[in-house]
């Protein structure tokens, strides 16, 4: 699972980093992003590659109301292509979102309740300082009384690399730069896209240790991507 991520980037910048115009004028800074929350996301249409804005958390377009988003931050690489609420998306609408990390949570629990007694969050980002490219799917809804387009996306989901395991079963699908024309060009036929959905490699990320400040979604600032320990140990 994938629920908060840094997007301190700028759609400029991350429009000359993914070789994409800004669609949108977002300014960055960003270092707790929640589900609902608007994102920058690298899409392609009719051959140009954009970075545009959409809500976090997919509204399929059968859906009676938008209140889908909250629950649909996440689809499972395994079942994307064939799930009601993500397959006409996985064929033809395809994205990246950009995060300079994402954070998990190593739960502690009451052992004879099973009561969450201690949440602590991790920070997970690439060890070249380069953003994680997540594999992501968008859709648009629209407002059956209002007809208001909304444009949403979601994170694509796979099993954990041994680095991530510890601490959670499932991880961002997130694509080496080679894949980026692949995954968002229209006409990429599954067959293709399927290998495109691994773990990236243990040795290419860096885990560790942040504030618990980052649990509360109404706190925002750099300080929350900083490791805990200076030194730079992960536990």
């Amino acid at each position: 699972m994938c629920g908060r991520f840094a997007q301190p980037r700028s759609a400029e910048e991350l429009a000359r980093l993914f070789r994409a115009r800004p669609a949108i004028d977002l300014p960055g800074d960003r270092f707790n992003v929640a589900p609902t929350d608007e994102v920058a996301a690298v899409v392609e249409h009719h051959g140009e590659r954009v970075v545009d804005a959409f809500r976090w958390g997919l509204v399929p377009f059968f859906a009676a109301n938008r209140r889908e988003a909250a629950r649909m931050i996440n689809a499972r690489a395994e079942t994307a292509e064939s799930s009601p609420a993500f397959r006409a998306s996985f064929r033809r609408r395809r994205c990246i979102i950009p995060a300079d990390a994402f954070y998990e949570w190593r739960r502690e629990r009451d052992p004879a309740t099973g009561r969450v007694r201690r949440s602590d969050p991790f920070a997970i980002r690439r060890v070249d300082g380069e953003p994680l490219a997540m594999a992501g799917l968008w859709a648009i809804w629209r407002n059956p009384e209002t007809a208001e387009r909304l444009y949403t996306c979601t994170i694509l989901t796979g099993g954990p690399n041994e680095l991530i395991a510890p601490i959670h079963d499932r991880m961002p699908i997130v694509l080496e730069p080679e894949d980026w024309d692949a995954w968002l060009a229209e006409e990429t036929s599954p067959l293709h896209l399927r290998p495109l959905l691994r773990p990236l490699p243990d040795e290419e990320l860096a885990m560790y240790r942040v504030s618990r400040a980052v649990n509360n979604v109404r706190n925002e600032g750099a300080e929350l991507l900083a490791p805990l320990d200076p030194a730079g140990a992960d536990w």
